[in-house]
């Protein structure tokens, strides 16, 4: 622990795992309150709050959890409020829910495509709402959203390809919007990381082939992208608002095409000569 967050209280949406292992959310509140902050962990299942709550006090972490369904308003509302209440104010918004659903504009359906659209976007809009307030009051703050590599480049989902793109133009308002306001907005695009969320879709084949696909060749994990966002929280980032940030092993550099044939020919692999 080095306090890079001491003294600041932090929300952390979606902050329990969808399965076994630790998610993007779980991993960003654990190295909150290790690195000193007071964490609010909300989650629609209370559970899975309460279970990082676990670890966090066992590490003598300072957190609370809290049921809060951010596609809701009211639910936005009363999750600022408790965290105000009981820090007396509010330093950092993690936005970290999402959901994706595999449909081009020809499958999907329009209340999975409403659906996809509430839990990526309008919680981002609905927390912040509630959040902006309680950071001008302070002085100013930090919001992290979590958009995708998905948003800047062709996915095999429209729906969630279109939500990621759309966290990233509302960043880029937010943060023209707020900085006079003291309040920092930035956007982390995570890769092709291996998370609860993503496990079950994944088998030992899929997970090197994801793997092999970025000039780094390992696989990511939550911790990765947990750590982008300990520094967009921090007072290190004082100087940056409205960027996206990948997180992703350097796969946004590159083409499968070209990267691919061409590393394993210089390496020695497949196909080289």
């Amino acid at each position: 622990m080095t306090d890079r967050l001491a003294g600041k209280t932090a929300i952390v949406t979606g902050a329990g795992s969808s399965g076994e292992g630790v998610g993007n959310g779980k991993a960003a509140a654990i190295l909150f309150a290790r690195e000193g902050a007071s964490v609010v962990l909300a989650d629609r299942e209370l559970e899975r709050a309460e279970e990082t709550l676990a670890l966090i006090e066992a590490e003598g972490g300072d957190a609370f959890a809290i049921a809060a369904d951010v596609t809701n308003a009211d639910d936005c509302a009363a999750m600022v409020r408790a965290a105000v209440e009981r820090y007396g104010r509010l330093d950092v918004l993690h936005n970290n829910v999402g959901v994706s659903t595999r449909a081009d504009v020809t499958e999907v359906t329009e209340e999975q495509w409403d659906h996809v659209m509430a839990v990526n976007v309008k919680s981002i809009v609905l927390a912040s709402k509630h959040a902006v307030p309680e950071m001008k009051r302070n002085g100013g703050g930090a919001i992290i959203t979590v958009s995708s590599i998905a948003g800047l480049r062709a996915n095999s989902s429209a729906p969630y390809t279109a939500s990621k793109a759309a966290v990233i133009g509302l960043t880029k308002s937010m943060a023209g919007d707020h900085g006079r306001d003291g309040i920092r907005v930035n956007c982390i695009a995570p890769g092709l990381v291996y998370t609860p969320m993503v496990a079950p879709r994944m088998d030992d084949d899929l997970r090197r082939i994801r793997r092999q696909a970025a000039p780094l060749g390992t696989e990511g994990t939550a911790w990765d992208v947990a750590w982008a966002a300990v520094y967009l929280a921090s007072d290190e980032a004082r100087w940056v608002t409205g960027v996206v940030l990948p997180v992703d092993a350097g796969l946004l550099t590159t083409t499968p095409v070209t990267y691919n044939r061409l590393g394993q020919q210089r390496h020695g692999g497949p196909g080289a000569r």
